[in-house]
């Protein structure tokens, strides 16, 4: 498990409200997904709060309304502008080239998974979830560039204080659900002229899984709630689904369990059959 001293890394948020983000909800009242036997047995104990939008005609589902505008931190979830924010500033400029990990600069912690200790490209990282990878590019990027590029995206709270490479992950930023959605759906609509090349790199590093030309592209972020890893877990999966004629839907999935391992391979089961249940998806996925 991680050291003491990580643990102070993951802190519980606050609350907050996209104001775009309810300008366009307004155009459509959102979608309660009801909660059926399967899908009961499914959430079991977890607390789970689900927001899914889709981007023609803007029709929202979700389920748990009263929490999509708490915020929380992002964890991991944050290496999807970190990915672009990268790229843009031109602090990597390949994004398959392989990046030496520095051991003694970043030494591995007992909870570090063996992909991490080991070289890296922002392509591997950022499916690896290497943190030391994205912790290096926060330091060469800089508070003050990652605030101006937050506001403009309308990205939670947009703080991120300056000379730290923590700030995704020590509670500083924070980020709701509807604006984690919102987010995505201005990404992928294009309103941030984000060059399309970069796009298409997010795409193939997000991929999770293709089943029947349907496509599920996220990433997943995670941290213990009471600074105790041996206790509960808040984690998300947010992303995107792209299946042939149908337009895409954002999503956004955060949960809370007893513990990691109960939200590990819950959070992608979960956002799956959920998407379902809105039609955004179609296939069908293993009995957990």
């Amino acid at each position: 498990m991680p050291p003491a001293s990580f643990r102070s890394l993951f802190m519980w948020s606050g609350i907050g409200l996209s104001s775009m983000f309810w300008a366009s909800l307004a155009l459509a009242a959102p979608l309660n997904i009801a909660i059926d036997t399967e899908l009961e047995a499914l959430l079991g104990d977890r607390e789970v709060v689900f927001l899914a939008r889709e981007l023609d005609g803007d029709r929202t589902h979700v389920l748990n309304p009263d929490r999509i505008n708490e915020r929380q931190t992002p964890n991991s979830t944050f290496k999807i502008p970190n990915f672009l924010i990268a790229l843009d500033t031109g602090v990597i400029s390949d994004a398959h080239r392989i990046q030496d990990w520095a051991d003694m600069h970043r030494p591995p912690s007992d909870f570090w998974p063996e992909s991490w200790k080991q070289r890296q490209s922002l392509m591997t990282a950022f499916r690896r979830s290497a943190v030391w990878f994205f912790r290096d590019i926060a330091l060469a990027v800089g508070g003050e560039r990652y605030r101006t590029d937050l506001t403009r995206f309308d990205y939670g709270n947009a703080e991120a204080a300056d000379q730290s490479d923590l700030f995704w992950l020590d509670g500083t930023l924070r980020i709701s659900p509807a604006e984690q959605v919102n987010y995505l759906s201005r990404l992928l609509q294009g309103e941030f002229d984000t060059p399309p090349e970069h796009l298409a790199l997010l795409e193939q590093a997000s991929l999770l899984s293709e089943v029947d030309q349907c496509q599920l592209h996220g990433k997943t972020g995670a941290g213990p709630v009471n600074d105790d890893f041996d206790g509960p877990f808040e984690g998300w999966l947010v992303g995107w689904v792209r299946c042939p004629d149908k337009a895409s839907t954002v999503f956004a999935l955060w949960t809370h369990g007893p513990t990691f391992a109960a939200i590990s391979r819950f959070r992608q089961q979960a956002a799956v059959a959920l998407l379902q249940r809105t039609g955004a998806f179609d296939h069908q996925q293993e009995t957990p």
